[in-house]
């Protein structure tokens, strides 16, 4: 289990950034990286997940599949805290011996429930990712997100950046986390893609 920490920027337009622009960014830059991303996300039709304020998901990046337990946390001015257990797997299958070291330990135990589990909604989209080597001896991933959120016939863009607190100051995430609003035309995002993927399945319901 890890703590994570990280702010969300949504960015306001569809049109895609350019981050090369901000010479600043780039001074402080070290590895990039840009992965395609499928995440299924998990639930009973009852919601019993949501209910329990946990996340279940299996993403598959290129060809390596992760499997990940979330807490709901806490958030607050776009800076999310939340508990996560993180594991990769073979084959996009789950792990139940993993899964019982979480929360969702007592779901996966109940025979009933497990099986009532399905994909709900999904998320895809093209990650572009910096290592942020800042001050203070803080290492910050940037994930710049662009794609879409979709559960049945319904569909939501994705165009958020998250800077993830690796280590070191929290502060300076902060401090870079207000920079990149101030200069590019985004907001601070309190909503995760799960919740977003949620609206998507239950106005899906309603149709």
């Amino acid at each position: 289990m890890s703590l994570e920490q990280e702010m969300k920027l949504a960015v306001n337009g569809d049109r895609k950034l350019n981050l090369a622009e901000l010479d600043w960014l780039t001074a402080i830059t070290g590895e990039q990286q840009q992965l395609h991303l499928r995440t299924e996300y998990f639930d009973t039709p009852q919601l019993k997940l949501k209910q329990q304020g946990i996340a279940l998901r299996m993403r598959q990046m290129d060809d390596q599949w992760v499997q990940t337990v979330k807490s709901s946390g806490q958030v607050k001015d776009g800076l999310h805290q939340r508990e996560e257990w993180e594991h990769p797997v073979l084959n996009g299958e789950f792990d139940l011996p993993q899964l019982r070291q979480t929360p969702l330990a007592p779901i996966v135990d109940d025979s009933g429930s497990w099986k009532q589990l399905q994909r709900l909604f999904y998320t895809a989209f093209q990650r572009d990712v910096y290592l942020l080597e800042a001050e203070q001896d803080t290492l910050i991933e940037l994930a710049y997100d662009f794609g879409e959120a979709g559960s049945g016939d319904h569909r939501e863009m994705i165009h958020e950046i998250e800077l993830e607190l690796r280590h070191g100051s929290l502060d300076v995430l902060r401090q870079i986390a207000e920079r990149l609003k101030t200069e590019l035309n985004l907001s601070y995002n309190n909503r995760s893609k799960a919740e977003i993927g949620y609206k998507l399945y239950q106005k899906n319901q309603t149709n």
